[in-house]
């Protein structure tokens, strides 16, 4: 070892060291700031309410009342938990069916496939109101199988399910039964699963492909199968999925650092050895209930008392979903911990499963801040782990498009009935919307609509163009990952650990009749049972609260005792959110502490889960694009012009691509040589690319894509047919909106016969006659630009922040998806002057060059010229009207100046002085 490497290797020692403890001290500061501010909101909550209740005089009547309530409340709260547990019970005798709200067939159970699995395809039928249009795609849901119940998609009218028959279209569903069949592995479902997909796609061949949504663990499984065989899906919608599973925020998600503070997964096998074979879903239901202990101890059981009247029969559906767990065999359990949950070998890390860019369907990611399960990095993590610029992603042609919600818990964007009313209704919606979009990346927001009348509000949907930066942004970096790659050594150690000296006797030790009283036995199953009716205790209840429930007298509710009782329940929760967010922090601190000291001894060096940037492939994509400028006719050039033209807009409205969707179905049923789907989707995947790589020169090249004048006034009527509002927008739309035309030499007096009737038509020709420079001003020096190729193939995280993006309209057509309106032919041979007849001159005035518009990595900037002669700032003295003039001086003299080529990648930028 030289004297050079070994002071090296000392100093970055000595730096890792001095790294960890500062990391350790902003880690205590974040969490004791955590707990203050959380103690501190939770205090001012309570004394509010405290001063209200304060202020109210009790009398004698209002005890009565109150105490006869009680009393009526109480009976009945706890007849509603022996009913609970009597359901329970009932739902295991008929063998854990799938708690679904709505009439199903089956269609394919999984028992008769080559490899039997637990998994079922179900048809579901369309109530007695409703109709299904065989023209849509079929929808499948996907049933999650997180040790929970089957049932989650539908069990209440206001569902994934229900939106869909909503909506009219063909529905089915995948569930699952309570135990897996005797060697499945997870191998098998994706097989099975694959098998259901085809017989969907089968019985509706002429509609497309299926439409797959997948709920939480369902959501990574459909991701992995779309990747195998992407030829499957027409749209993939994964809801709380977790696919980036070390990615969160340092004092939030503290469920990630669970596997490392429990030595990895030995655990996992302990407790399919102790089933036999088979680990108890109660496990992984009983964990997510330890993340709020304020909700499962005491909260949902409160919210039952104070409101027994109404809330019975909503808790008692949830509860029967919620109190059947189901089983795992150990090659399931053990591959989902070891390979996903501590690996993280989906999209990072080493020995990946499989590689998720091979999915060509578009994606929808829907997450939400306030889940604990799946976080938004968890969710969207693994786009900048799979794509580290915003190059790679768009030369990949992969459409993928995320939905984020406020506040919504892990449960409730699967079964809430508000969020299936809003966000689950959108998205299936939109579906035509969203296979119309070009490759990118973007972000789903629905706007609220008020009534006039104030009644029911409705909603509009818009696509915004994102960045990968902004997908990290949500992060608060990678560098923790070190210690997440630790916690999967350790792991495998300590498994390999049991393996050797506990497994081989335990499992024997073990059978069927002890493992299955051991499950009957845990604590989440015995609460429940002791309040069965098959409990002695218990058998006056059922009468008494019979009784109580024809004799009910609630009380009023402005009796100040309920003031009283609210304020006694947030006291009880706070307690628990308080020891809550103190079990999360020593569990978050203990966990750096330990593992971010294995990293200081192992020299913290880092492996990174992403894909290094390939710099050289990136320089070889640029320059077959920029000789890609100039190539092809007027469909490549029609659909650049409304590429470059909704990347300046800001957004893509839902109304305006399913506008192009129609008229290309249209089209396609009118005539016959109108291009096929793929044609046009790889004809929009290069111009998208061109124009994101370099937005200027797409600009600047149109000209030979469009030789013909003709050709090129067709094609921007067209245009303006698709979206009338660019032609009166401000701001850079508007001014790239003008310069199309002086690019692609329009005179000014067609541009205006082009414009749709408004109160300011008459004023625009004299608005772009007077913006034209005099004839003793001389030519503007030509801005440097530097290509939005340079900063798009840049890692994001090194781009720059002026960098703004805004999104790129596309007429991408799916297996219905639009042609452009502009599709005109492409003319057979490019104009040329006649004859004899030399070109017309130019004068100085229009040979000068117009206020320059500059197109810089997706933001179009303007470049304001010299402040201009008064005498040439009122064109009125001439005696006509400005328009008139600018008319006559482009017919009698045409303008001949040719476009500006565009820069070569990687050459020399000329200075701002040239």
């Amino acid at each position: 070892m030289s004297q050079e490497t070994f002071f090296a290797q000392q100093e970055d020692c000595f730096s890792s060291f001095h790294n960890y403890v500062q990391h350790i001290g902003k880690l205590q500061k974040l969490q004791s700031d955590n707990l203050q501010d959380g103690i501190r909101r939770r205090q001012e909550k309570s004394l509010q309410k405290l001063t209200a209740c304060a202020t109210r005089q009790i009398g004698p009547g209002d005890w009565l009342d109150y105490l006869s309530d009680f009393n009526q409340r109480t009976l009945l709260f706890w007849d509603t938990l022996r009913r609970r547990a009597d359901g329970t019970l009932e739902h295991r005798r008929a063998g854990y069916p799938a708690l679904l709200k709505f009439n199903y067939e089956l269609l394919l159970d999984g028992r008769d496939l080559p490899a039997p699995v637990n998994y079922s395809l179900l048809h579901i039928l369309p109530g007695p109101s409703q109709t299904t249009d065989p023209s849509l795609p079929p929808v499948i849901v996907i049933d999650p199988r997180g040790g929970h119940g089957a049932g989650i998609g539908g069990f209440k009218e206001d569902s994934e399910i229900g939106e869909s028959l909503r909506a009219g279209h063909p529905t089915y569903f995948i569930s699952f039964s309570h135990s897996s069949e005797p060697g499945q592995t997870l191998s098998d479902i994706a097989l099975a699963e694959a098998r259901f997909i085809e017989l969907v796609s089968e019985r509706h061949a002429h509609a497309g492909k299926p439409v797959l949504i997948g709920n939480c663990q369902a959501g990574w499984a459909l991701m992995g199968l779309a990747a195998l065989r992407p030829e499957l899906p027409g749209l993939l919608i994964v809801v709380g999925a977790p696919l980036s599973y070390w990615a969160g925020v340092n004092g939030r998600n503290p469920m990630r650092y669970a596997g490392g503070l429990l030595g990895g997964a030995w655990m996992t096998r302990l407790g399919s050895d102790l089933g036999n074979g088979r680990f108890d879903g109660t496990w992984l239901v009983n964990n997510f209930e330890n993340l709020d202990p304020a909700h499962a101890l005491w909260g949902k059981y409160y919210d039952l008392f104070s409101s027994v009247d109404s809330e019975a029969q909503r808790f008692l559906d949830f509860e029967r979903w919620w109190g059947s767990p189901n089983l795992f065999n150990s090659e399931e359990i053990e591959t989902i911990v070891d390979e996903l949950f501590i690996g993280n070998r989906l999209t990072g890390g080493q020995n990946t499963l499989t590689d998720l860019r091979k999915i060509e369907a578009p994606v929808v990611v829907f997450c939400s801040y306030g889940d604990n399960i799946t976080p938004p990095q968890q969710a969207l993590n693994w786009i900048a782990d799979l794509y580290p610029s915003d190059l790679a992603l768009h030369s990949s042609g992969r459409t993928i498009i995320y939905l984020k919600h406020a506040s919504a818990g892990h449960l409730g964007i699967f079964v809430s009935g508000q969020v299936a009313r809003r966000e689950h209704r959108q998205l299936i919606g939109a579906i035509d919307a969203i296979k119309a979009l070009p490759p990118g990346l973007f972000e789903l927001i629905i706007d609220e609509v008020p009534h006039p009348d104030g009644g029911v509000q409705s909603y509009q949907v818009h696509f915004e163009s994102r960045r990968i930066a902004d997908i990290l942004a949500e992060d608060d970096g990678h560098d923790d990952e070190r210690e997440f790659e630790l916690v999967d050594r350790v792991s495998a150690i300590s498994s390999t650990f049991y393996d050797w000296t506990v497994r081989p006797w335990l499992s024997r030790a073990i059978n069927e009749p002890v493992a299955e009283q051991l499950r009957e036995h845990h604590p989440f199953h015995l609460q429940r049972q002791l309040w069965s009716s098959l409990n002695p205790a218990t058998w006056w209840l059922s009468g008494t609260a019979e009784l109580a429930r024809r004799r009910r007298n609630p009380v009023r509710p402005d009796n100040p005792l309920l003031a009283w009782q609210e304020f006694f329940s947030d006291s009880v929760e706070n307690t628990l959110d308080t020891w809550r967010d103190l079990r999360d922090a020593s569990q978050e601190l203990a966990f750096h502490t330990l593992y971010g000291w294995f990293s200081t001894l192992a020299g913290g060096q880092r492996t990174s889960a992403a894909e290094k940037f390939a710099s050289e492939r990136e320089r070889t994509l640029l320059e077959r694009l920029y000789a890609a400028l100039p190539q092809g006719g007027a469909r490549e050039a029609a659909i650049r012009i409304l590429l470059l033209l909704a990347r300046a807009s800001g957004r893509l409205d839902k109304a305006m691509l399913e506008g192009i969707v129609k008229d290309y179905r249209r089209r396609a049923y009118a005539d016959p040589h109108i291009p096929d789907v793929a044609t046009l989707r790889e004809i929009t995947r290069q111009q998208n690319l061109l124009v994101f790589a370099y937005p200027e020169e797409s600009l600047q090249t149109l000209p030979e894509l469009l030789p013909d004048t003709g050709v090129r006034q067709r094609i921007l009527t067209e245009v303006l047919n698709i979206e009338p509002g660019w032609q009166r927008s401000d701001g850079p739309l508007g001014a790239l909106w003008r310069q199309l035309f002086e690019v692609l030499e329009l005179p000014t007096a067609e541009f205006a016969l082009l414009r749709l009737e408004s109160p300011a038509t008459a004023e625009q020709p004299a608005e772009a006659d007077a913006a034209a420079p005099p004839e003793s001003t001389p030519p503007a020096a030509e801005p440097k630009i530097r290509p939005a190729a340079e900063s798009a193939a840049v890692p994001a995280k090194r781009q720059e922040v002026l960098i703004e993006p805004v999104p790129t309209v596309v007429p991408e057509p799916t297996e219905t998806a639009a042609a452009p309106k502009a599709a005109a032919p492409e003319p057979i041979a490019a104009p040329t002057e006649p004859a004899g007849q030399a070109p017309a001159e130019t004068s100085p005035a229009e040979a000068a060059p117009k206020p320059h518009i500059r197109v810089r990595a997706n933001t179009v900037i303007s470049e304001p010229l010299e402040t201009l002669p008064s005498a040439e700032a009122a064109p009125a003295d001439s005696g006509k009207p400005p328009a008139k003039a600018a008319a006559t001086k482009r017919t009698t003299a045409q303008r001949t100046v040719k476009p500006r080529r565009p820069r070569k990648p990687g050459g020399t930028q000329p200075s701002d002085n040239t």
